[in-house]
């Protein structure tokens, strides 16, 4: 295995502005993997069998675009990686649970080992197409983070959610700030502003969704690695 991509169990604190603002949000180790140590899941699994993803679209006009995607939260602290690879494979109309794309991943409760994994079993359920960029080093640099930027852009615009291993510390546009000492799992399902600003769809945090930039998100994934 290579030792940059690391088991991440879920040790967090979310600290958000508003709503959130001086919370602090700590995951507890569940014994069923599918008993929730978080509140109840904000969307269910779809019934119907897998929907066809919709054809890649020309890059949009006003440098934004947004997949369609099924959010589920996880249920535990260490289903993070099968929760966001669950919906990177939901914006190609694949309807799966977490619990089968956990045991894809061989997801135990130490954790998810790499994004190697996250991209085999993406391949294995998609068309292919995905690859794992590692971002070595403490911090991104300028040229990491215009990969991040190309792969992140490339992938959205051919309807692929991207699965980011991330540890550590980061702030959002709006200024909340998330820790996740113990590494996590999250997807982007989105870009803005050509790329520079990338939408993120978190397996764990309360507020589901949030914008983050390029150079920010970078940074989050240092030492680690992504999916797209």
């Amino acid at each position: 295995m290579n030792p940059l991509f690391r088991k991440s169990v879920l040790s967090v604190a979310v600290l958000a502005s508003g709503a959130f603002t001086g919370s602090a949000i700590v995951a507890q180790a569940s014994a069923d993997p599918m008993t929730p140590s978080h509140p109840a899941q904000v969307q269910s699994v779809p019934a119907s069998a897998d929907q066809p993803p919709p054809p890649p679209a020309p890059p949009p006009e006003d440098g934004q675009r947004v997949l369609h995607y099924d959010y589920q939260r996880q249920p535990n602290e260490y289903y993070c990686a099968p929760a966001a690879t669950r919906i990177a494979l939901s914006t190609q109309g694949k309807v799966v649970s977490q619990r089968e794309v956990a045991d894809k991943l061989g997801t135990t409760q130490a954790g998810t080992d790499s994004v190697d994994a996250t991209t085999r079993v993406l391949n294995e359920m998609t068309a292919g197409g995905y690859e794992t960029t590692e971002i070595k080093g403490a911090e991104a640099d300028p040229q990491q983070e215009a990969e991040l930027r190309t792969d992140v852009v490339e992938a959205v615009d051919a309807n692929r959610g991207v699965v980011a291993n991330i540890m550590g510390t980061s702030v959002d546009t709006e200024g909340n700030r998330y820790s996740y000492e113990g590494g996590h799992y999250l997807t982007v399902v989105g870009y803005r502003d050509g790329g520079d600003t990338m939408k993120v769809a978190d397996p764990y945090d309360p507020t589901k969704t949030y914008w983050m930039t390029d150079d920010k998100l970078a940074d989050w994934i240092a030492a680690r690695g992504y999916s797209s």
